[in-house]
């Protein structure tokens, strides 16, 4: 859907339009409060996670918003971030989750860290990156929004960005301390490790991190493919 925006609407200049960015801003300004604002009143994981994708295509459109060939560079790299943080982080609840029913409620993750120190490490990552902060991917991609934003002026939509983004902040934190919560009464013991669990969401969390941390390979990257 974005690759279609960024080829015909940016060719087309057809943001140039008052209307059409208008609309766009009034459906960027939408996702990114009611995603925010459900995923908030939420106690499942999986509600909360989809929820926050309607915020996080809210947070593109922004970026989307600026209409310039960085921001075109902003959109691309959010979306390989995104893109690698969701797979991680579905990817946790599936392998907690078995034939008879999903890992999807906030009683499954209750002390995750002292049962499943790894898995719990891993996830309490992507949540970081979709809430957007540093040392992961998340961060510069949400920086590379702001940056093509304010470079085309859009202040209004940057500041219900920052605002929505400090809300999701919260759901994220919520999960994360249901991880790390810790009974007297309950003595902490080790469960198995499915034995693919570790190779592929440890390979998604070290290319979070280096994409945080370094990410001039994938700019260079998507600077050669983007037509702008």
């Amino acid at each position: 859907m974005f690759a279609l925006l960024l080829r015909y609407f940016y060719s087309a200049a057809a943001l140039h339009f008052r209307p059409v960015f208008v609309l766009f801003a009034i459906i960027a300004i939408a996702s990114m409060l009611i995603g925010n604002l459900l995923a908030l009143l939420q106690n499942n994981v999986k509600r909360i996670l989809a929820y926050a994708s309607i915020a996080h295509m809210g947070y593109l459109l922004v970026a989307f918003e600026a209409s310039s060939a960085t921001a075109s560079e902003a959109v691309a790299f959010y979306l390989v971030a995104y893109f690698i943080t969701t797979v991680g982080a579905f990817g946790v609840v599936t392998v907690l989750s078995d034939e008879e029913r999903d890992a999807d409620t906030l009683e499954d993750y209750a002390r995750l860290f002292w049962r499943r120190p790894v898995l719990a490490s891993i996830f309490t990552l992507m949540l970081l990156s979709l809430a957007g902060i540093p040392v992961t991917a998340g961060f510069l991609a949400k920086f590379y929004v702001v940056t093509a934003s304010a470079s085309a002026g859009i202040w209004a939509l940057i500041l219900i960005l920052v605002t929505t983004s400090t809300i999701g902040l919260f759901y994220y934190l919520r999960v994360v301390v249901t991880m790390y919560a810790r009974v007297r009464e309950a003595a902490p013991h080790a469960e198995p490790r499915a034995i693919g669990e570790s190779y592929v969401l440890e390979a998604l969390t070290i290319l979070l991190v280096r994409v945080g941390v370094y990410p001039v390979p994938l700019l260079n990257v998507i600077r050669t493919v983007l037509p702008m």
